[in-house]
């Protein structure tokens, strides 16, 4: 399969496949889908051998078989196709096909026809284009059934920007790198059902294009990044049994999502929980170093401005009453507070030199 220099979809799903991920696959260079999903796939993904590896794939369907260890990262590096974010590409993928017709007889065309279509799934438009004899041509749509939003979703064209990573249902485990915040054209992304732990990468913020992230079912931790409010296409969104702590960020998409999307965390709290968070900064996003440090410094300050005040207030009182008792009671002030004068003393003079 090696040799097939201008495959561009592989489906094998739904098989019995027994064997280590074909990293050899990556050396196809027109290869834009491939999906193995529902097979025997099991070990590790080992680090591609080649510099550029799958250099066009744009749609990857790991989902359900046995694969373990750590997510590849020097993958997500590869997939160039899954780092376009150009929407105006809304060209379709398809296979030309075109071929000559040299058939003795209308009885060799009809059976052509009926075994092109029985083998390669077209549709019968292709009869109109086969006359006797002729040049045949037909563009023939691929079609696809992946999971999205959380559904298995029949795309029965597929868009050239279309890009969707799965590798739900099976057994990585280790931190989710941040070279999958290089995707930047992903549109979904399911990493369900695996025993990730560590936190969600901050960088998962730079996929704007992203509407569907589902990280369910797995040992991930910390606070959910206030980067995701970020995402404003994402509509659907689904971390639910996890261990992870802290408000849930607002804003945006993150506003419309509803409880289910978090249960399973009893450490969440926010407005979209049965849970409300306590206190009224619960909902802020995190602040910086240097706000914080900002912050404290204007509260030392407001600190001072206080101890100013009272002493300031303190001394005005004390001068008023003061004043009210001296003029009010001015005998009695200086029977008790008045200063005495000395008695002056017969002694002898002393001498003038």
């Amino acid at each position: 399969m090696t040799k097939c220099a201008m495959l561009e979809i592989l489906d094998l799903g739904h098989n019995q496949i027994n064997d280590t991920f074909p990293f050899w696959l990556g050396t196809l260079p027109e290869l834009k889908i491939l999906i193995l999903r529902y097979n025997k796939f099991h070990g590790a993904i080992e680090s591609p051998n080649f510099k550029s590896t799958f250099p066009k794939l744009h749609i990857i369907d790991l989902s359900f078989n046995g694969l373990v260890g750590n997510l590849p990262s020097e993958y997500f590096n590869s997939f160039n196709s899954m780092k376009i974010t150009d929407a105006e590409q809304l060209a379709y993928l398809q296979a030309d096909i075109s071929f000559d017709t040299k058939i003795a007889d209308a009885e060799q065309l009809a059976y052509l026809q009926a075994d092109i279509s029985f083998h390669m799934g077209l549709t019968n438009k292709l009869s109109a284009f086969l006359s006797f004899p002729m040049k045949a041509r037909e563009h023939y749509d691929y079609s696809i059934i992946v999971k999205n939003k959380g559904l298995r979703t029949e795309y029965p064209k597929i868009i050239a920007v279309l890009a969707l990573l799965d590798f739900s249902g099976n057994r990585f485990e280790g931190e989710v790198p941040e070279s999958i915040g290089t995707l930047k054209g992903l549109l979904a992304l399911d990493l369900s059902n695996n025993l990730l732990s560590g936190h969600i990468p901050s960088a998962m913020g730079n996929l704007t294009q992203l509407e569907s992230l589902d990280l369910s079912l797995n040992k991930l931790s910390g606070k959910i990044p206030q980067q995701l409010a970020q995402l404003t296409f994402l509509s659907f969104f689904n971390v639910s049994y996890n261990n992870f702590t802290g408000p849930v960020p607002r804003g945006n998409q993150f506003d419309t999502f509803l409880n289910n999307s978090f249960e399973g965390n009893l450490g969440l709290c926010g407005n979209q929980l049965s849970r409300k968070c306590e206190g009224p900064k619960a909902f802020l996003p995190p602040l910086s170093a240097s706000t914080d440090s900002q912050e404290s410094g204007s509260l030392i300050e407001f600190d001072w401005k206080i101890v100013v005040i009272g002493y300031g207030s303190g001394f005005i009182i004390g001068v008023v009453i003061g004043h009210i008792v001296i003029t009010r009671k001015h005998d009695w002030f200086l029977k008790n507070f008045g200063i005495r004068q000395p008695k002056a003393s017969k002694g002898k003079k002393s001498r003038g030199y």
